[in-house]
C-alpha cells in the first residue's frame, strides 16, 4: 500500500509539474534590422501645426530647377514671399519688390495698377533681367565661373545681386574682389545673393540695352 501511494503521488507531481510548464510565458523576441537598412530620418525642424499658408510657403519655397523660371520663383519668394500685392515698409512694391525709382526707368509709372497686374510685374522682372545683363555684360563674361571668397561667380547670382542692389554696386563688389560689398536695408549684402541665387540658367533671356516695357 505504501508503495502504491508513493507511486501515486509522484504521478501525481509529474502531472502537475507539466501543466504548469505548458502555460509558462515566455518573452516575445523582433529581428533585429540590419544597419544597412535602418532608415535614418533627417533632422528637420518640426513645423507647427498653426501656421498659416503663407508662414509654410516661406519655410518650405517650392524647388522650380534651376532654369529661368526655377531663377525667378526662388528670387520672388525670397523678397516677398512670392505674393504680387505685398507693399514693404520701405515702400518697395510686388512680387519682386521693386522700387518706384525702377518702376519709371522702365516705362512703370502706375504703381496701384502695378501691384493690381500679375501679367505686368512678370514682364518688369523680365526686363529688369535683360536690362542688367546688358549693364553687367562686360563682367559676367569676365567674372563668370570664377570665385570670390570661395563663391562661384555665376550669371544669375550677378543679376541677382543686382537686383537686391543695383547693377553699378554689382560692378563695385566684383571690381573689388568682394572687399566693397553693400547691403540693403535690411542686412542682406550682394555676396549672399551672388551665393544663394547662383547656379540658374537665365540664358533664355537675352541683355538688352534701355530695356523698357
Amino acid at each position: 500500500m505504501k508503495r502504491w501511494i508513493s507511486f501515486i503521488l509522484h504521478l501525481a507531481m509529474i502531472v502537475i509539474l507539466t501543466s504548469f510548464g505548458s502555460y509558462s510565458v515566455t518573452k516575445k523576441e523582433y529581428p533585429k534590422v540590419p544597419n544597412d537598412l535602418r532608415v535614418t530620418l533627417e533632422t528637420e525642424p518640426i513645423v507647427p501645426q498653426k501656421l498659416d499658408i503663407t508662414e509654410e510657403i516661406a519655410i518650405h519655397p517650392p524647388f522650380l530647377g534651376r532654369s529661368y523660371n526655377g531663377f525667378k520663383e526662388a528670387l520672388a519668394f525670397k523678397e516677398s514671399q512670392g505674393r504680387y500685392h505685398v507693399t514693404n515698409t520701405l515702400g518697395y512694391l510686388g512680387k519682386y519688390q521693386f522700387g518706384q525709382s525702377t518702376l519709371k526707368l522702365m516705362g512703370v509709372h502706375n504703381t496701384k495698377a502695378f501691384l493690381n497686374d500679375a501679367s505686368l510685374q512678370e514682364k518688369v522682372f523680365e526686363t529688369n533681367v535683360a536690362r542688367n545683363k546688358w549693364i553687367l555684360r562686360r563682367d559676367i563674361k569676365r567674372f563668370n565661373g570664377k570665385r570670390i571668397q570661395g563663391v562661384e561667380i555665376t550669371e544669375s547670382g550677378i543679376v541677382a545681386a543686382a537686383h537686391l542692389a543695383g547693377a553699378g554696386n554689382v560692378k563695385k563688389y566684383l571690381r573689388s574682389y568682394g572687399k566693397k560689398d553693400v547691403a540693403d536695408a535690411y542686412g542682406t549684402t550682394i555676396s549672399q545673393y551672388i551665393r544663394k541665387f547662383g547656379g540658374y540658367d537665365i540664358s533664355s533671356i537675352p541683355q538688352k540695352r534701355n530695356a523698357k516695357v
